[in-house]
């Protein structure tokens, strides 16, 4: 039966059910980073390729302890730690990058981002120092904190493009097999996944202006976004939820941000760590290259969200470039009256947040001013209106 004959069918029963003609109207879900998002799909409008990842498998990143030596073969560094051997090594400290000369069998990764978002700059000299280094990535282009500062996901990825090209302009080409990409994801499970898989699409489309073939090296980790002080082990819920919608979609290497906010113990980092460890060995999906590959849904938002995230990179360029709109504060503007206008969903409970808005434990005790500042990228909890 081909899929003229099971739509009419499949209609007229939700019409029926439902009691309305009008059932799309109804069925359609409103979000706030403007993609169509349709109540069932019958076909994809445009099929995408295969999308790759750099690494084999995802890299399970866990913050240095010592109990975990044994166990763990990517670690996240904030400080010096002597005798690591034979592991792939996150350096998220710059003072540390300048110190580490990586032996040969040595895989090291720099974490550091060497514009300075407030005096609306490039490091020069942090750059050039990093770019000598022999590691496996040298610079970091950062764009965590534009997701955990409330930016939409076109916005994130629109910034990534930008600042990538900013730093193309001023190091030449060559540079772009040298960056990784730190993004952090949030709770939206399906567009979230569809980020990722669109940031490769977009990257490797700006890869090609340079006559080059290249596919981003990504650097996923859990989102502050949507956590809360009380009842943290929702936050380990949604940081698991997260993961998982990283390793599907290819991110390169996965981190889990402490699921305790403001607070760490060591029974909390390693739980942290055992969320990507449960995901990987026993659901097995960090070695897939594009799971979701095929997805109707998928496959549709992300080709929203990368044809929106292209549109304001052209806008951005046009404008002179991200350096210029921030010092400008056209950018901080643009997240900010996306933050906005989130935190006002959480407010009123569009966006549910358990325990927080919804079977909530608290009341609100800031308001949106108090939160946010235009001139300002600054990473804000949706829980902090509460807390």
């Amino acid at each position: 039966m081909s899929n003229t004959d099971i739509l009419p069918n499949w209609e007229k029963l939700v019409k029926k059910q439902l009691k309305t003609e009008d059932i799309y109207s109804i069925l359609k879900k409103e979000n706030l980073e403007g993609i169509d998002v349709q109540p069932f799909y019958s076909e994809v409008q445009k099929p995408l390729a295969n999308l790759p990842k750099v690494e084999e498998s995802t890299h399970l990143v866990a913050r240095y302890h010592e109990s975990l030596e044994e166990d763990v073969f990517a670690f996240l560094l904030d400080q010096n730690v002597e005798n690591l051997e034979e592991k792939t090594i996150f350096v998220n400290n710059k003072d540390l990058a300048g110190h580490i000369s990586p032996k040969e069998e040595d895989q090291y990764f720099s974490l550091i981002d060497v514009f300075n978002e407030n005096e609306c700059l490039i490091d020069d000299q942090l750059a050039k120092e990093l770019l000598s280094k022999d590691f496996k990535r040298n610079i970091c282009v950062d764009i965590s904190l534009h997701q955990n500062a409330g930016a939409a996901i076109y916005q994130q990825l629109g910034i990534a493009l930008a600042k990538t090209k900013e730093l193309v302009e001023v190091y030449g080409p060559e540079i772009l097999n040298k960056l990784i990409f730190r993004i952090a994801v949030g709770g939206n499970y399906f567009f979230e996944m569809a980020k990722l898989r669109a940031f490769k699409i977009v990257f490797n489309q700006l890869s090609k202006e340079y006559g080059l073939n290249d596919i981003p090296y990504i650097f996923a980790e859990t989102s502050s976004r949507n956590k809360a002080i009380a009842d943290s082990e929702n936050n380990l819920i949604r940081s698991t939820l997260e993961l998982a919608s990283a390793m599907i979609a290819g991110a390169d290497a996965v981190f889990s941000t402490n699921y305790l906010v403001s607070r760490s113990t060591d029974n909390s980092e390693e739980i942290s760590f055992k969320q990507q460890i449960v995901l990987a060995y026993e659901s097995i999906i960090n070695v897939f290259e594009d799971a979701s590959n095929g997805s109707y849904y998928v496959e549709d938002i992300t080709r929203q969200i990368a044809e929106k995230s292209w549109a304001l990179f052209i806008e951005i360029e046009e404008g002179g470039g991200y350096l210029e709109l921030l010092k400008q504060g056209i950018i901080q503007k643009k997240i900010y009256n996306q933050a906005v206008e989130e935190q006002k969903w959480v407010e009123e409970g569009k966006i549910k947040l358990i325990g927080v808005n919804l079977y909530p434990k608290l009341d609100v005790k800031r308001s949106i001013d108090d939160l946010y500042s235009e001139k300002e990228i600054k990473a804000v909890r949706w829980a902090e209106m509460f807390e």
